[in-house]
C-alpha cells in the first residue's frame, strides 16, 4: 500500500509555489521595465526559486515541528509512557495525534482503575475491621464481665469461658481463611494433586454437612445415581473445601425445606463440570460480578448472623485457578443459584 505524502510536504510545495508565482511575476516586470525580457530565462529562475523555497521551507518546518513534538515525547516520557519510548519520534501531526489520544486513554483507564482499587481497599479494610472487631470485643467482654466479679459464680465462669472460646476460635478461622488466600494469591500454595473419585468425595461433603442442612431441613442430593467412580486429577483436600464453602453457602442463603443438588457432567474429552444447584433467595446481576472479591457479601445486615469468614467465595475462586480451572455462576433473584467448576479427569 502506497503511503500518503507527509503533510508537511504539502505545506512546503504550497507554500514554494506561492513564493515562487509572487518572485515570477516581479521578476517578469523587471525585465519588462528593464527591456530585457526572456522567456527562459524567466522559466529558469522560477524553477531555481521553486525548488530553492521547498527545501528551504522544507527543512525549516520539520526542525520547527520536531524540536516541540520532541518536547511532547520527552514531557509523555517523564510520564512514564513507554509505548512511545518505544517508537521513533514522528513529526507526522495526524500519528502523533493518534498517539497521544491513545495515551491519554490509556491514563485515564489507569487513573480509573486505581480509583476503584482504592474504594476496594477501603472497602476491604472497613470489612476486615468489621471481621475482628466483632469476636474480639465478644471476648473481651465475657472476660471483663468474669473479671468483675462473675469469675465467683461457677455456673457463669464456665458459661462465659465457652463463649469467649467460641470468639477465640472465630478468631482463628479467619485469620486460617486470611493466611490461605493470601497463600494462593501469591502463589505460595503448593498442590498435592492425585486422582480421585468425585462421586464418593460430594458424597463425604454431603454427610460432613448433614446436620448443618437438617437443620434448614434443605436435602442435599446428587441429581442422578453415580453406580460408577468417576475418577478426576486435583487436590483432593482443596476440591473438598472447595466443594464444602460452595454446598455451606447453599445452606447459608437457602429456602427452608429447600434442595441442594449436585451434578457431575462430562465436558469435553478430558474435564467434567461439577454443578451445586440450590433453590434459595439468588442473586442480583449487580452484585455478580464483585461475589468473589474478599468480605464482600451480598446481604450486608442478613450474612452477618450466618457466620463465616466472609472469605468461602474467593477462597473457592482462588483454588480452581490454582488448579488451572474455571468456576462459573449463574444466578437469578429469587429463583436459585448454581456454581460450577472444571476438573481435569483422570485418564
Amino acid at each position: 500500500m502506497k503511503e500518503p505524502v507527509k503533510k508537511s510536504y504539502k505545506f512546503a510545495t504550497k507554500t514554494a509555489l506561492y513564493i515562487t508565482i509572487v518572485v515570477t511575476l516581479l521578476m517578469a516586470v523587471a525585465l519588462l521595465v528593464s527591456q530585457a525580457f526572456n522567456l527562459w530565462i524567466l522559466l529558469g529562475f522560477s524553477a531555481l526559486v521553486y525548488i530553492t523555497s521547498f527545501f528551504i521551507i522544507q527543512y525549516r518546518v520539520e526542525r520547527f515541528i520536531y524540536r516541540r513534538v520532541k518536547k511532547i515525547y520527552d514531557d509523555l516520557t517523564l510520564l512514564e509512557s513507554a509505548s512511545l519510548r518505544k517508537q521513533p519520534i514522528t513529526t507526522d501531526m495526524a500519528t502523533l495525534t493518534q498517539e497521544i489520544d491513545k495515551f491519554a486513554k490509556d491514563k485515564k483507564l489507569e487513573i480509573e482503575t486505581l480509583k476503584v482499587r482504592e474504594e476496594y481497599r477501603k472497602e476491604f479494610l472497613g470489612n476486615v475491621s468489621h471481621e475482628l472487631k466483632t469476636p474480639l470485643f465478644t471476648v473481651q467482654g465475657y472476660i471483663l464481665t468474669l473479671l468483675d466479679g462473675a469469675m465467683n459464680n461457677e455456673k457463669l465462669r464456665e458459661k462465659y469461658l465457652e463463649r469467649a472460646n467460641k470468639g477465640v476460635e472465630r478468631l482463628i478461622y479467619i485469620v486460617q481463611d486470611l493466611d490461605m488466600i493470601t497463600k494462593l494469591e501469591v502463589g505460595d500454595l503448593s498442590l498435592n494433586v492425585e486422582t480421585f473419585d468425585i462421586v464418593e468425595l460430594v458424597a463425604s461433603v454431603f454427610e460432613l454437612l448433614e446436620m448443618k442442612s437438617a437443620k434448614k431441613k434443605i436435602t442435599l442430593t446428587f441429581d442422578m445415581t453415580y453406580p460408577n467412580p468417576i475418577m478426576v486429577k486435583a487436590d483432593k483436600e482443596r476440591i473438598r473445601q472447595v466443594l464444602t464453602n460452595l454446598v455451606v453457602n447453599s445452606i447459608k442463603y437457602g429456602r427452608i425445606k429447600g434442595t441442594t443438588e449436585i451434578s457431575i457432567e462430562n465436558l469435553i474429552k478430558n474435564k467434567v463440570i461439577v454443578r451445586v444447584t440450590d433453590n434459595g433467595e439468588g442473586i442480583s446481576k449487580a452484585n455478580i460480578p464483585r461475589l468473589f472479591e474478599r468480605f464482600y457479601r451480598v446481604d450486608k445486615s442478613g450474612s452477618r448472623k450466618e457466620g463465616g469468614s466472609g472469605l468461602g467465595l474467593a477462597i473457592v475462586k482462588h483454588i480452581i485457578e490454582a488448579h488451572d480451572e474455571k468456576i462459573y455462576i449463574e444466578s437469578e433473584l429469587s429463583v436459585g443459584s448454581e456454581f460450577s467448576f472444571t476438573l481435569e479427569k483422570a485418564k
